[in-house]
């Protein structure tokens, strides 16, 4: 029952050429990036990532990105990030875009059995009839596109089905974790974190905090241990704010 390894390069070891990712985050909120660090120096190559956006420009999994370690992403998102437009458009990377709500139940549904589902969302565009490129050649020609998908009347409305998302590693950051693997994840970097967890053959958690069982009270566990293989603590150290914005401090009160 204790789930706890020693380090971050231990974590992510048995990671493989060719691998499949569900990695939480937000822009750079609940980004697991001591993981993609490790994996960084691991060297794992041919990944397939699973995640609301790529990264930015080399941070997050934009270092992997950068390194030429993602072969295909499959992301809601892939604005802000300069490089995976490079790699995108001369033929280097497979983007498979998915509109980013039904990005999370696709992995929701992957983690809990069910193989797929209908959803209003993409009726009547290229996300249902197909045709959004998906790989491009060396000279800029699409070579692969998104297939055509089955829609089905139900009430009188059109739905589209989507299949569920898996994959061989899930790698989330939470704020607290017991030994057990129950996790905490703090406000809005709860995001994508729960269903990548859960969406993991083997999810593997950073925290920042390690408590010990019984510690964190079952009512506030946001992803319970069942779904998690290995948690290492990281510490609270080296998160950054993707944009920074803030407001002049209001004039002191002048004293009479």
């Amino acid at each position: 029952m204790d789930k706890v390894v020693a380090s971050t390069a231990e974590a992510v070891a048995d990671i493989g050429a060719g691998s499949s990712l569900a990695v939480g985050g937000f822009g750079l909120c609940g980004v697991p990036i001591k993981l993609i660090d490790a994996l960084l120096e691991q060297g794992a190559d041919g990944l397939t990532t699973i995640s609301n956006n790529c990264g930015v420009d080399d941070a997050a999994l934009g270092v992997l990105l950068y390194a030429g370690r993602i072969a295909k992403t499959i992301s809601s998102f892939v604005g802000g990030n300069k490089e995976l437009a490079r790699l995108y458009l001369s033929g280097q990377l497979d983007v498979e875009l998915t509109p980013q709500g039904t990005l999370a139940e696709r992995l929701r549904a992957g983690g809990c059995g069910i193989p797929a589902f209908f959803t209003p969302t993409g009726v009547g565009t290229m996300v249902a009839d197909g045709g959004i490129p998906v790989r491009y050649d060396a000279d800029g020609n699409v070579t692969l596109v998104s297939e055509p998908k089955e829609t089905r009347d139900f009430g009188g409305q059109d739905f589209v089905l989507e299949t569920a998302l898996t994959a061989d590693f899930a790698l989330v950051r939470a704020a607290v974790g017991d030994r057990h693997g129950n996790l905490v994840f703090h406000e809005s970097a709860r995001n994508f974190n729960p269903l990548c967890g859960m969406a993991g053959t083997i999810t593997i958690a950073e925290v920042e905090r390690l408590v010990e069982p019984g510690e964190i009270l079952p009512e506030s566990i946001h992803l319970p241990g069942v779904f998690v293989q290995r948690v290492v603590e990281v510490g609270a150290e080296g998160k950054d704010i993707e944009k920074r914005t803030t407001r002049p401090r209001p004039a002191a009160p002048q004293e009479a």
